[in-house]
């Protein structure tokens, strides 16, 4: 299960100035067992990074354009590639709502702040909004979820959307005879965490023990408290590692802040290395050490005496810190245990539904696809039927639901596209039916929003896409071809193309090849048995909605094969689409091919690999000897002695000729063909093909397409 992280943008995830939640992330990493498939993004103007799994998302501002919003986009572009379970997002609420509109995908929420403070979980409607839309949201502390909950009238129905995950530090031994009279301090030098009061308290602690001295680690440039004494060491900012190697020698910690700490990492981290504690009482301060003295008002008096007590106790100083070591749990590897609990909960549960289909074995299936209804049966022999057949002969249960029928029968003067009625009968028969996945092909009328809504029933639906035409460059309709297969991309778990993924313009995740399948129940034809009329067959299908020619219609192809029967005389070429004859349909494209030996497989725009419409399989499949250009790589494919390769228009001519003449060698290869694309290439093969990748499961077939 791979996961990937978002951080806040320009939170410094680098050794050079890592706030609590890049350490936080980086040590959970550290620790986890799902460590080696997670992924950190962010943004940071540093060159070296906590981790090596980690992708600085860099990006042109725009202007009047949100740097969040863009950060989000970009972040979503590249996590594509990846295309990971499980999304998990720090500190940002207001990321939650651009990434869920991208994704289907489980996503989580950290709060490391007051949610009440943050963009996007401010308004108690905001926050309902939040619990609508992840997983779960975590927080490093109870005061954070109390926060959260602020002014809710019932909260108990969302606590099952929340957990607690304090933040985590190391644990080594501590030898506390090593331990200096040292007072340490560490924060930003502000008056938000109290170091006003501090200062003022420390100098009078320093004048007055004079064997003691004190360490002051952090900066503040927006903010001058200046603060001196011969025993006051002002160290600046340092790495947290030389920080927590200082700590081993302090015997006092002070954490004296005003602001409401949402936890407060500095008391744990000094707790951890065996310091007395002293902290305010603000935020969720209390919860980082059960030892921990804390102040009774928040002032330089009181935490003069609070220290004073300690320098003159040295019993009850040596007490307290041997406590405060001992019973510090909070290490990384007790928290990221605790955090892979969490994930676990839905990965593990995405696991058992998995197998549970896969024990079960038999799916229920909602195919979305252009039927061809009101054409009356002409298009009958089309690949959604072929699939479907595919899908019954595997056992499962399919139910059909035709796009373009119903946007054709519903265009209404207030919905004048019928897509509103489309949309709402995909979702009337996704609840009748409660398919366990989705199959789309070429459904490009479906909006992002519909799938969004399915998904939101049902976590665990798969959905899928398939698509024939072809989306290579110099294709017909290329720019628009990939335009449909990325559409909705972000809510499909996988793409099947009959063309060679490689050849998309944008790259999208999930994408495999598939061949066009044939259909034993189709392809019923065995023409290398019978003495056939005619000896190239050749049909061209635009018109395809009025069953007719197009006037002013012009095919590239149609020079190619006027060219074609001019130097081939001796040829009897039987054509349509073309010259004024008709394209055939249904069953009279069935007698047409019936009277033919050999088939020409010629697609529109240049060849590319693996491209072929579904002419592919109603050639092969009815046992024609079939022609392709090599430059398809069909031979990838299905071998040599199944189909004839040609080169060029002269080397097509030729091998035409040759074949008509040697009768005999063309009918073991068309029959050659014909076994091994009904063996190899059936629609119950292909369906069960897009069936295992959707669902992860080993088939009992062999896919040779993969080899």
């Amino acid at each position: 299960m791979k996961i990937s992280i978002l951080l806040p943008f320009k939170e410094n995830y680098s050794p050079n100035y890592a706030g609590a939640v890049s350490l936080f992330v980086k040590d959970t990493i550290n620790k986890s067992k799902y460590k080696d498939s997670m992924h950190v993004f962010g943004n940071t103007s540093y060159k070296k990074f906590l981790s090596k799994n980690y992708t600085n998302i860099q990006f042109k501002k725009k202007l009047f354009s949100s740097t969040n919003k863009l950060y989000v986009e970009n972040f979503i572009k590249v996590e594509n590639k990846i295309n990971s379970d499980l999304i998990e997002v720090h500190n940002r609420p207001s990321y939650i709502f651009l990434i869920r509109k991208n994704y289907h995908k489980l996503l989580f929420l950290f709060f490391h702040n007051d949610p009440l403070q943050m963009n996007g979980s401010r308004s108690v409607q905001d926050r309902i909004k939040l619990l609508n839309n992840v997983d779960k949201i975590i927080f490093n502390s109870e005061w954070c979820r109390q926060r959260f909950f602020h002014s809710f009238n019932d909260k108990s129905k969302y606590l099952n959307k929340t957990e607690l995950c304090y933040q985590s530090t190391s644990k080594i031994k501590i030898d506390f005879n090593k331990k200096k009279k040292i007072i340490s301090f560490v924060g930003k030098l502000n008056k938000a965490k109290g170091y006003d009061i501090f200062g003022q308290t420390i100098i009078k602690i320093l004048n007055k023990y004079p064997d003691w001295s004190s360490s002051v680690f952090g900066d503040e440039p927006r903010e001058k408290l200046n603060f001196r004494h011969k025993n006051l060491n002002l160290f600046g900012f340092k790495k947290n590692d030389y920080i927590l190697n200082h700590l081993k020698k302090v015997s006092i910690s002070i954490v004296c802040s005003r602001w409401e700490e949402p936890f407060g990492r500095t008391s744990l981290e000094a707790s951890s290395r065996g310091a007395a504690v002293i902290i305010s009482k603000r935020g969720g301060l209390p919860e980082t050490s059960s030892v921990a003295i804390k102040l009774k008002e928040l002032s330089s008096e009181s935490l003069f005496n609070e220290i004073e007590k300690l320098i003159k106790d040295k019993k009850k100083l040596l007490t307290l810190q041997k406590e405060s070591y001992k019973r510090f749990k909070l290490t990384h590897k007790y928290v990221s245990k605790l955090l892979d609990k969490i994930r676990d909960q839905f990965l593990i549960k995405e696991k058992i539904s998995l197998f549970n289909i896969k024990k079960n074995k038999i799916l229920k299936i909602l195919h979305l696809t252009n039927f061809n209804r009101r054409f009356n049966g002409r298009l009958q022999y089309n690949t959604g039927r072929r699939l479907n057949n595919g899908f019954v002969r595997l056992g499962h249960n399919v139910l059909t639901l035709s796009d373009r029928d119903i946007i054709h029968d519903n265009k209404k003067l207030l919905d004048p596209t019928g897509k509103n009625k489309l949309q709402n009968s995909i979702i009337l028969n996704y609840k009748n039916f409660k398919p366990d996945c989705i199959v789309m092909g070429h459904a490009d009328s479906i909006d992002g929003d519909t799938l969004t809504q399915l998904r939101d029933e049902n976590k665990h639906l798969r959905i899928c896409q398939w698509f024939l035409d072809p989306v290579h460059k110099n294709a017909p309709d290329y720019i628009k071809n990939n335009k449909r297969i990325i559409k909705n991309s972000n809510n499909i778990d996988f793409t099947f193309l009959s063309s060679c993924p490689s050849l998309l313009k944008n790259k999208i995740n999930n994408s495999f090849f598939i061949p066009n399948p044939a259909d034993k129940s189709f392809e019923i034809l065995k023409n290398y048995e019978t003495n056939c009329p005619n000896d190239v067959f050749f049909a061209m299908s635009h018109g395809v909605h009025r069953g007719i020619l197009k006037d002013g219609k012009y095919d590239q192809r149609e020079k190619y094969i006027k060219k074609l029967i001019k130097n081939n005389s001796k040829i009897k070429f039987d054509i349509y689409g073309m010259n004024k004859i008709q394209p055939v349909w249904g069953n009279d494209f069935l007698d047409a091919i019936s009277k033919s030996k050999m088939g020409l497989n010629l697609s529109r725009g240049k060849a590319a690999k693996y491209y072929s419409s579904d002419r592919i399989a109603q050639l092969l499949g009815n046992g024609l000897l079939t022609f392709i250009d090599e430059q398809t790589q069909f031979r990838d494919l299905v071998g040599k002695n199944s189909i004839v390769y040609y080169s060029n228009f002269d080397d097509l001519s030729y091998k035409i000729n040759k074949y008509k003449k040697d009768i005999k060698i063309a009918k073991k290869i068309a029959k050659n063909g014909r076994d091994i694309y009904l063996k190899h290439f059936n629609s119950t093969i292909v369906g069960d093909y897009m069936l295992s990748k959707l669902f992860d499961y080993k088939s009992k077939f062999k896919f040779i397409w993969e080899k």
